[in-house]
């Protein structure tokens, strides 16, 4: 029983669907975002998106909820849009940007230099006694978290003194030094 698949997907103003065979394309104030569906049967009712699935196979199951997830944050993000911010922990790390280019000192020989897609808008915040904060903000949800990742894996957050790319608000798992 797919729970998340057979909750409707809620269309606020602005946001207009156009349903095509094999594809269903979401445009709103923020873009445009286009996603290919297969097995699935996507119908817009009164407001509303529903989707329906074939047969009660496992991998129609599986596809209903997907798919209804995928939609769902596509309308989310065509409307409202995605942000995902990260903190560089860490003595010297410092983070800058020109346009959508994003310059990283994570502690290396050189700094990192990270070319960013034009639907990745970045925002550095840099504030005296406090950690550099790198802003990812988009339509599109999948991308922002893709970005994101590739960022905190330039220098994955270490868990004797924590420095490193952490997201605001993550919780790591600190460790005991060596005990004398």
């Amino acid at each position: 029983m797919s729970r998340i698949g057979k909750s409707p997907i809620a269309i606020p103003e602005g946001v207009t669907i156009d349903i095509k065979e094999g594809a269903i394309t979401v445009k709103g104030k923020l873009g445009e975002l286009t996603q290919e569906i297969a097995d699935i049967t996507v119908k817009q009712e009164e407001g509303n998106i529903v989707l329906e699935r074939p047969t009660e196979s496992k991998d129609h199951k599986a596809k209903h909820g997907l798919y209804r997830s995928l939609i769902n944050n596509m309308v989310e993000g065509v409307s409202k849009g995605f942000t995902k911010e990260l903190e560089l922990v860490g003595v010297g790390y410092r983070a800058s940007n020109q346009g959508q280019k994003l310059d990283l000192a994570l502690g290396f020989s050189h700094n990192i230099v990270l070319n960013l897609a034009p639907e990745v808008k970045v925002e550095t915040i840099s504030e005296k006694g406090k950690n550099p904060i790198v802003k990812l903000t988009s339509h599109d949800k999948q991308l922002v978290g893709q970005v994101a990742a590739k960022i905190r894996g330039f220098r994955k957050p270490e868990p004797y003194k924590g420095k490193g790319v952490k997201f605001v608000g993550e919780q790591i798992r600190r460790k005991a030094g060596k005990s004398a």
